[in-house]
């Protein structure tokens, strides 16, 4: 083996030079996240139900005296999560106002450092860099990981502060000191979604450490950082019991913990593997690459990489599978795993394919044959590639009119237009490639994934699910200028929207057509919102139309 390192300097030299050409990667990662989860964040409106709740209650914080201890909703106590992320987002309300950019800046920019958090995890787990960079360009164009990333949501700190204290906790397997940064960041984690979370997600790391370097479970600087990351978690847990009693553990630990594992929560059920679909339908193009990693993964399992992958994947998939709660983003703690998979894979593929047929070197007799993982040939067939490509030009030709009667489209259909443009090319180009056993398909992949979701997010279609309701900010506007400050009013929407009461600034209550004709006769001065046909319908006594909007209504007493 031929000498690495240059005789006058030593390793010590080369070991500096690797650090330097870390931190300039991770630069690279930061800021390639910070313009594709900053771009566009206050185009569009915010969301039901996360986006909505958390907003209001980081509003009220802002707005508050005690509030931050003891968080609020429409002033009424809020129990359902910790309050770390609210703080920071009403940190954000206080210095640069009340806005959608505001509210999705905090998780926005947590969820953006988890990006070279990634890479340095792939750094100590994988000697080669290949891995970390390929894990990381992966986990970056993941397509659940920047959505939800960008809402105004508690996922995308969680991932931040998992991957933090999963490289100190790998970290400290060289220097013990890193073990406190392990404990503070699951502090962090029961302090954004609880204990249950942090607990469940902490075992990732113990069964690792387990497995790997039993060890450090002796560490004192390990359970010291444990005991300084509990500590604010367990001061802000009795400080609601205190103030609340017996309430604050039936909905903080009951209702939205243990409740959530034996029964679907509003309705939100599905079937055992619910969570492998999930992966399947949103992880594109990266799940055609997903067997091959565990396979690879699997072979090699006797190495630190692959044990933390498949302890991180099968457990948390397991748990969330048994839950009977389902919903999209409970699976995105999963995809660093995910990420470090296929990336171990991609590294392999391109390791393999640099290296011609007539230079690899046949095993000598006296050595112990073992046949190597052929990465090349479990790449997928280029067909597939251009199967999906032909899929993406056709959607390209839907939305720009050329395949119905009546020309083109609106804006939102045309900007769909041009994100399926790239992606039918990059898919083309790198079927094309890949048929030529040119690893150069790998960039392409990679590089026109990042461009699609850049025009993705830059249009008004990144927030797809407030096409499934009315556009809450006129109907808000309209409630919020034509009723008295404090003012509850009455909806015959058929669910609330917290996205509503947040533009408003007031409480919207949904009701049926009982007790709406119950309010209309004993209430002072009530104040509906009604669909017009439910107006109608209704036929309220001495209604009067205070302001209207879209299909909707705003009505009182005279």
């Amino acid at each position: 083996m031929s000498e690495i390192f240059p005789p006058s300097t030593g390793k010590y030299t080369s070991r500096l030079n690797d650090n330097s050409t870390d931190k300039l990667w991770m630069l690279a990662f930061l800021l390639a996240a910070v313009l594709i989860f900053g771009l566009n964040l206050g185009g569009v409106a915010l969301r039901d139900w996360d986006e909505g709740i958390a907003a209001q209650v980081s509003r009220e914080i802002w707005r508050g005296n005690l509030n931050w201890l003891y968080p609020t909703i429409d002033s009424i106590p809020y129990l359902n999560k910790p309050p770390l992320v609210h703080w920071l987002i009403g940190l954000c309300f206080a210095v640069g106002g009340v806005s959608e950019w505001t509210a999705r800046l905090i998780p926005a920019m947590l969820t953006a450092s988890s990006v070279p958090l990634l890479y340095a995890i792939g750094r100590e787990l994988f000697p080669r860099r290949s891995i970390a960079i390929f894990s990381t360009l992966v986990y970056l164009t993941l397509l659940p990981v920047v959505r939800h990333g960008r809402l105004a949501m508690l996922d995308g700190a969680v991932l931040c502060f998992l991957l933090a204290a999963m490289w100190c906790l790998l970290r400290s397997r060289r220097d013990l000191r890193y073990a406190l940064g392990a404990g503070i960041g699951f502090g962090f984690i029961c302090l954004t979604k609880g204990v249950m979370l942090g607990l469940l997600l902490g075992a990732i790391g113990f069964c690792f450490l387990v497995w790997d370097t039993p060890r450090l479970l002796t560490s004192g600087y390990l359970w010291g950082g444990l005991a300084i990351g509990t500590l604010p978690v367990a001061a802000w847990y009795f400080a609601q019991w205190l103030h609340y009693g017996q309430d604050f553990i039936n909905i903080n630990l009951v209702s939205e913990s243990f409740r959530r594992i034996s029964e679907p929560v509003s309705n939100h059920k599905g079937p055992p593997w619910y969570y492998l679909l999930e992966i399947l339908e949103s992880a594109w193009p990266w799940q055609l690459f997903y067997l091959q990693g565990l396979r690879l993964t699997w072979e090699n399992r006797s190495f630190a990489g692959p044990k933390l992958i498949l302890v991180w994947s099968g457990f948390y998939l397991l748990a969330i599978s048994v839950m009977n709660t389902k919903l999209p983003w409970y699976v995105l703690p999963i995809y660093p795993a995910f990420a470090l998979t296929v990336g171990s894979y991609l590294a392999e593929v391109w390791e393999q394919m640099e290296l011609p047929e007539d230079t690899v070197k046949e095993p000598a007799k006296d050595e112990i044959e073992e046949e190597p993982f052929d990465a090349v040939s479990c790449l997928p067939h280029p067909a597939i590639l251009g199967l999906l490509a032909v899929v993406a030009a056709v959607g390209c030709a839907y939305f720009g009119g050329w395949l119905r009667f009546g020309g083109s489209g609106s804006a939102i259909e045309r900007d769909l237009q041009l994100m399926l443009m790239f992606v039918a090319l990059t898919l083309t180009m790198a079927a094309v490639l890949l048929h030529r056993k040119d690893r150069q398909f790998l960039l392409v992949l990679i590089w026109g994934t990042y461009v699609s979701l850049l025009v993705f997010v830059a249009s008004d279609n990144w927030v797809w699910e407030l096409a499934e309701d009315y556009p809450v900010k006129p109907i808000a506007e309209i409630v919020r200028t034509g009723t008295p400050i404090g003012q509850p009013v009455f909806t015959s929407h058929r669910l609330g929207r917290p996205s509503l009461n947040f533009y408003s600034e007031r409480q919207v209550i949904v009701a049926d057509a009982p007790t709406l004709q119950q309010k209309w006769q004993t209430l002072p001065q009530p104040y509906f919102l009604l669909e017009k046909p439910v107006l109608k319908h209704l036929n309220l006594a001495n209604a009067e139309v205070v302001k209207t909007a879209e299909d909707w209504v705003l009505v009182t007493r005279k």
